[in-house]
C-alpha cells in the first residue's frame, strides 16, 4: 500500500517517491513531521544531455535560513527551479508540505506557500509599484496575514516613496526591493531568493542584507543564493555548498567559517 507522501503519485520506474520502485531500489521516504516543509530526495536533472544535478537531497526545515552555495554553472538556479516546477527532475522527487509536487506547475507549489523571488526579479515593468505589491496579497496557507501592504511599505521605505512609479522606472536594487516584497505579500512559509545582491551597489546590497534578516526574523523559512559568502553567513542557520550537481558540504555558518580551506576550493574565496 502507498504511503500518504506518496498516494498520489503515479507508478514510475524512475521516481523515488512512486509506490511501485524498481525491483531491489531501497527508497527512502521521510517521517511525517510538520516542520519539514520542503523535501528534495535524490534529483538528477537534466539540461538536454547534460547532467545537471546528480542525486541532490535538500530540505527546508520551518524558521530556518539555508545559504545555497558554489561557483557559477555548479547547479544552484537548477535546483530552485527542480523545486518550483519550473524544470522537471528526470529522477527523484520533491515534497512541499508533505506533499508530492515533482514536476507539477509553479503556480501549484506557490499554492503550498513556496514564494520565489527568481534571478533577473521578473517585476511586472508596465505596473505601478502600488499595483505590483496590490496584485500579490492573500493570507498564508494558515491563513496568517503577518506581511501587509503597509508592513512591506515599512520595510521597504525606498518603495514608499516611489508608489506611483512603474516598474520599468525602478533601479535595480529597487526592482529587487519590489520583488522581495512582493513575495512577502503572499504571506509564505518558505522564501526562495536566487542572486539577493547580484549587480547591485554595496549600498543597496546592504539594504537587501538588512531585509533578509528581518526575514528571517519574522519566522519565515528561507533559501538564499548569494555570491558573498560572508553576508550570506551573517543570515543563516545552514548552508549547502555545490559543486558540479552534487553537496559536498551542509552545516552552520559556524562550522562553514571555520573552514578556510573549504571556502577557497570550493567559493573561490
Amino acid at each position: 500500500m502507498a504511503t500518504e507522501a506518496n498516494a498520489n503519485v503515479p507508478d514510475d520506474p524512475n521516481n523515488p517517491l512512486s509506490p511501485r520502485p524498481r525491483a531491489g531500489d531501497r527508497i527512502e521516504r521521510p517521517p511525517s513531521d510538520p516542520d519539514l516543509l520542503i523535501h528534495a530526495l535524490d534529483l538528477h536533472t537534466y539540461y538536454g544531455a547534460s547532467h545537471i544535478l546528480k542525486g541532490i537531497s535538500f530540505q527546508v526545515r520551518r524558521g530556518e535560513t539555508i545559504g545555497l552555495m558554489g561557483r557559477n554553472g555548479m547547479g544552484k538556479s537548477t535546483l530552485l527551479k527542480s523545486i518550483m516546477g519550473l524544470v522537471k527532475p528526470r529522477r527523484g522527487g520533491v515534497l512541499v508540505m508533505g506533499k508530492p509536487m515533482t514536476g507539477r506547475a509553479p503556480y501549484e507549489i506557490a499554492q503550498l506557500g513556496v514564494a520565489y523571488v527568481p534571478e533577473g526579479r521578473g517585476i511586472f515593468g508596465n505596473l505601478s509599484v502600488v499595483e505590483n505589491l496590490k496584485m500579490a496579497a492573500r493570507p498564508g496557507t494558515r491563513g496568517q496575514r503577518d506581511w501587509t501592504y503597509e508592513r512591506v511599505l515599512e520595510t521597504f521605505p525606498r518603495l514608499a516613496e516611489r508608489l506611483n512609479h512603474g516598474g520599468q522606472q525602478l533601479s535595480g536594487g529597487e526592482q529587487q526591493m519590489l520583488t522581495i516584497g512582493r513575495a512577502l505579500m503572499t504571506n509564505p512559509d518558505v522564501l526562495i531568493l536566487d542572486e539577493a545582491t547580484e549587480g547591485l551597489a554595496p549600498l543597496i546590497a546592504r539594504e537587501i542584507w538588512r531585509i533578509c534578516d528581518v526575514i528571517r526574523q519574522s519566522g519565515i523559512s528561507s533559501v538564499i543564493v548569494d555570491k558573498n559568502w560572508k553576508h550570506v553567513t551573517q543570515v543563516t542557520d545552514r548552508n549547502v555548498i555545490l559543486v558540479k550537481g552534487e553537496v559536498v558540504f551542509e552545516d552552520t555558518s559556524e562550522a562553514l567559517i571555520a573552514q578556510p580551506e573549504l571556502l577557497t576550493q570550493h567559493l573561490g574565496v
